[in-house]
């Protein structure tokens, strides 16, 4: 790891460093620049296209069953809601991207460990008071007025998932600090593999094979939970490898583990700080599809599965975006540990350059062949109608997501999580889901106005994250690129 970070600092640290502020971008070191980040982002892009991949995985077999529609639409109310409130909790640890990274490019490793073992405590503590939220959500479900049809196969696949919070949160604090010290082939190979696991499971819990007997989609909430199981695992196990290959023997190692990484009631206050304007971020993020989900949950089992197809498209090309983001963050805050404010800005752009070009070629895939997208979810006719029309509303704005996710991870680098926090808020929730609830019910349009709404916030948001970092980046001035965020993650 040390030689990695040596090379880098090489690459990027030329004598030419103190005209930074005034010199634009030299094609080379932008070239330069996309190299490294596609090194650290092609690892995380799998993972992230394996994380989707699961969900999509459990409509698609869950898609087959006699209720169709009901099956696809009671599974993928349960994923929206779970998600709402796991991801947020994942959103707490986002800090740790920060602090590993920056404490890494400064070569201070004890310090990214200590942010390591307090983020894992987070978790522990987090994991009760996320289920019993989750568990609210079938009642809730029954007062917002979702019919009893889809609340009720919904409730036992709530459950199951349910199991499966305490290591997801472990598996999302292992990863933050993995990939934060460029530890990313192993995050890949988790994600990837974690969906064969629950594939098997989908067949053998959902249809009842290998001696089990068949559960429907409850089964498909089991198998979930046990692939995050085997994740957790797997990130611990590499965890323990990567830490036996350091300069010590492994018994020396843990000894010095033992003196340098204390419980820090300082750094758990640092990173819920630093992470909750994130999780705030994804909150209003998730929660807004969520939102529009239960919006089309009113309008019927039809409705609703096609918003379930064309969210599971959309959010399945959001992951390679999503995985350029975490590279982004990765690296514009080792550059910072570094204090090399102007690597920090050719970080930055490579990787919005990256993932916007990416979900221009996927807006192009939506209008082309939307129904024959459709129909790998449902062979019903009036299900594949809804799915291929929402999906040409999730083509138009594939650009702007990629855009503010990677936008995002950048700034969440530089330790600016309340800017992103504020424009999914005002864009969201005071503009796209008020507009989509007019669209839907007031205009006639139903599933399709919904999701007019979705786009016009994501155009805002897009729009005005690329706005802030370009101000950001303008000058390169580390006291606007996240000096502050820099100084906090040292040692005490």
């Amino acid at each position: 790891m040390r030689h990695d970070t040596e090379k880098v600092k090489k690459l990027e640290n030329g004598s030419n460093m103190a005209n930074a502020q005034s010199r634009p971008i030299s094609r080379t070191f932008l070239r330069n620049d996309f190299l490294l980040t596609l090194r650290l982002a092609l690892p995380l892009i799998f993972a992230e296209v394996g994380w989707m991949s699961m969900g999509v995985v459990d409509t698609i077999m869950v898609g087959r069953l006699p209720n169709s529609a009901v099956a696809i639409g009671a599974t993928g109310l349960g994923q929206s809601l779970y998600h709402v409130v796991a991801i947020f909790g994942g959103g707490l640890l986002l800090g740790m991207d920060t602090f590993v990274a920056q404490a890494f490019g400064r070569e201070d490793l004890n310090d990214a460990r200590n942010t390591l073992l307090n983020g894992l405590l987070l978790a522990f503590l987090l994991t009760p008071v996320l289920m019993l939220a989750v568990s609210v959500w079938p009642a809730l479900m029954q007062r917002f007025g979702i019919s009893a049809e889809l609340v009720g196969p919904m409730r036992p696949f709530l459950s199951a998932l349910n199991w499966g919070t305490l290591p997801l949160l472990a598996y999302f604090a292992l990863r933050r600090y993995l990939q934060g010290v460029n530890v990313a082939v192993p995050i890949m190979f988790a994600l990837v593999s974690a969906n064969l696991v629950n594939a098997v499971g989908d067949w053998a819990l959902i249809y009842g094979h290998l001696g089990f007997r068949a559960m429907g989609i409850v089964g498909s909430g089991w198998s979930t939970c046990f692939a995050r199981i085997y994740m957790v695992l797997a990130l611990a196990t590499t965890l323990v490898w990567v830490e036996s290959k350091r300069a010590r023997p492994l018994p020396a190692q843990a000894r010095h583990w033992a003196k340098t990484v204390r419980l820090d009631a300082g750094r758990i206050w640092a990173l819920l700080k630093l992470g909750a304007p994130a999780a705030g971020q994804i909150l209003f993020e998730i929660g807004a599809f969520s939102a529009a989900t239960a919006l089309c949950a009113r309008l019927g089992p039809v409705p609703l599965s096609g918003h379930e197809i064309a969210l599971n498209c959309a959010a399945f090309t959001f992951m390679v975006p999503y995985g350029i983001s975490s590279a982004a963050a990765v690296r514009v805050g080792q550059q910072l540990g570094m204090r090399d404010p102007e690597g920090a800005r050719r970080a930055g752009w490579s990787a919005i350059m990256l993932g916007t070009g990416f979900m221009t070629c996927a807006g192009l895939v939506f209008v082309s062949v939307p129904k024959v997208i459709a129909r790998a979810f449902s062979p019903d006719p009036a299900v594949l109608h809804a799915g291929a029309t929402l999906l040409l509303v999730a083509a138009a704005f594939q650009l702007f997501d990629g855009l503010q996710v990677v936008t995002t991870g950048a700034l969440r680098g530089a330790g600016d999580t309340k800017t992103p926090m504020l424009a999914n808020f005002v864009a969201y929730w005071l503009i796209g889901l008020p507009a989509g609830y007019f669209l839907c019910f007031r205009v006639g349009l139903g599933a399709l106005g919904v999701w007019i709404g979705l786009c016009a916030g994501l155009m805002i948001i897009g729009s005005a994250l690329l706005v802030v970092w370009r101000g950001k980046t303008l000058s390169a001035d580390p006291a606007q690129l996240g000096r502050p965020a820099m100084v906090e993650c040292g040692p005490e």
